[in-house]
């Protein structure tokens, strides 16, 4: 019996061994590589990024191509940018009502000719009513537009620390002796128009309507010659 004994034995641990080893090797298939001894296991999102891609390295601040370089970049301070653009502001204005003031003096030049022109009739021996009257309306047409003009001279902004140079210098002194005879002329022509509606001769100080009208249609012409012509 003994025998028999060891031989039962002997054959379930065969058995056991053949029945085992199948199994063993499918568990060390299945189970995952142990990492090696000081190797650290790389995460998903490592394991998933290419070997060649490096992360980017951070570069100095540098100003953006995509915008142009502003006057402060350039070194002006924020104090003399505003002043230049004031000044400058103040420059397109004033510019802009010289202009007014030049094309408004040239459309004066024709009713102010005219009315020369009509007054040797309005005071001469075959004057007439109604050349008076026409005398009187191109002159009172000539003096609204030139009052006009002077308005946009006066009015223009002054820049500081422009200095005046040449013919605007001789425009500025004939200003002196046509404005005020601007303002003469048609008072003086108001004296002669009531003397000659009422069948009386030019007397007094209005007989230096005429003098006083040919000096100021001169120094008129004089002052726009300076700007339009180049000497």
């Amino acid at each position: 019996m003994s025998l028999l004994r060891r031989v039962a034995v002997t054959a379930i641990f065969f058995s056991c061994l053949v029945i085992s080893g199948p199994l063993l090797r499918a568990q060390s298939s299945a189970a995952p590589a142990e990492a090696a001894p000081g190797q650290l296991q790389a995460s998903p999102e490592q394991s998933a990024q290419p070997p060649s891609q490096k992360p980017q390295e951070q570069l100095p601040n540098a100003p953006s191509s995509s915008k142009g370089l502003s006057l402060e970049d350039l070194g002006f301070s924020r104090s003399q940018t505003e002043a230049d653009a004031k000044r400058q502001a103040l420059l397109d204005k004033r510019t802009h009502m010289l202009k007014v003031h030049q094309r408004l003096g040239l459309i004066t030049t024709a009713p102010l000719v005219a009315t020369v022109i009509t007054s040797l009739g309005a005071g001469g021996k075959d004057e007439s009513k109604a050349s008076r009257d026409l005398h009187a309306a191109l002159g009172g047409l000539a003096g609204d537009l030139y009052f006009m003009t002077a308005y946009y001279a006066i009015r223009a902004p002054r820049v500081p620390d422009t200095p005046t140079r040449g013919p605007i210098r001789f425009h500025k002194v004939m200003a002196w002796i046509h404005g005020p005879g601007m303002i003469a002329t048609p008072i003086l022509g108001i004296m002669a128009f009531d003397q000659k509606s009422k069948g009386e001769k030019v007397h007094g100080i209005a007989q230096a309507h005429g003098p006083v009208a040919i000096v100021t249609a001169g120094a008129f012409g004089a002052a726009l010659l300076s700007v339009s012509v180049k000497f």
